[in-house]
């Protein structure tokens, strides 16, 4: 699962750089949750790559209403391909979400008892690329006025891939976002790249070092924004890359 992430626009527009040729436009917020608006990476309609502002809860193209009903800020690539909301989009649109590290909670050692949030981020790179889903809903009259949008406009939003955790983090959550390289990345871009190729991203590795921190309660409120999300009360654990 993949909830809350970081984005810090300085280390991600080096990132950014490296990855497609393209600058972060987006200031930074160290607690972005579900339904705020993101930055990400797609292909336009020339196949080039472009930074898109999108808001994190997918709403399917086909959808009659923009509702929260049902969650649409993760999707679980072992079903994507063969869902109603995400099959279509997971063959022709694909994007990177570029984050400096997410957030997730572990249960309680006690039954009942408060769940311990870490912050989880690349422990030498400039930050993380999480495989997404994106799609255009055009809002229907009966819709305008819902989250200030207008009859007709457009609204572009994604979702974040999940997969079952790597056992190195298990003892944090059972699922994690799907985390690409440089190169993985371009190729979940390609437009013409078949599914058939993609499903080995799927498998439960990570590509890069991470840290994992312990971090106070002050996250779980996703009006918190503040650098003090991210402060870690204790010494963090190092988990090895996977391939």
């Amino acid at each position: 699962m993949c909830g809350r992430f970081n984005v810090t626009s300085d280390p991600l527009s080096q990132l950014l750089m490296d990855l497609v040729g393209l600058t972060h436009p987006g200031q930074d917020n160290f607690n972005l949750a579900p339904t705020e608006r993101v930055h990400v990476v797609r292909v336009d309609d020339e196949g080039a790559p472009e930074v898109v502002a999108m808001r994190w809860w997918l709403t399917p193209f086909w959808a009659k209403e923009l509702t929260a009903k049902y969650a649409m800020f993760n999707a679980k690539s072992e079903t994507a391909a063969k869902s109603p909301a995400f099959r279509e989009a997971y063959r022709r649109r694909r994007c990177v979400v570029p984050v400096s590290g997410f957030y997730e909670w572990a249960k309680a050692a006690k039954a009942g008892g408060p769940k311990t949030p870490y912050f989880i981020l690349p422990q030498q790179h400039e930050g993380l690329l999480l495989a997404g889903l994106w799609d255009s809903w055009r809002v229907p009259a009966s819709e305008s006025g819902k989250a200030g949008l207008a009859e007709g406009e457009e609204l572009l939003s994604f979702t974040i891939l999940t997969t079952a955790a790597n056992e190195s983090l298990k003892f944090v959550h059972a699922r994690q976002p799907v985390m690409l390289s440089p190169d993985e990345a371009r190729q979940w871009l390609e437009v013409e790249t078949p599914t058939a190729a993609l499903t080995h991203l799927f498998e439960s590795r990570l590509p890069m070092e991470l840290t994992v921190l312990p971090v106070s309660s002050h996250v779980n409120n996703a009006r918190n924004k503040d650098e003090r999300c991210m402060q870690p009360l204790a010494a963090g654990q190092t988990i090895p890359a996977t391939h």
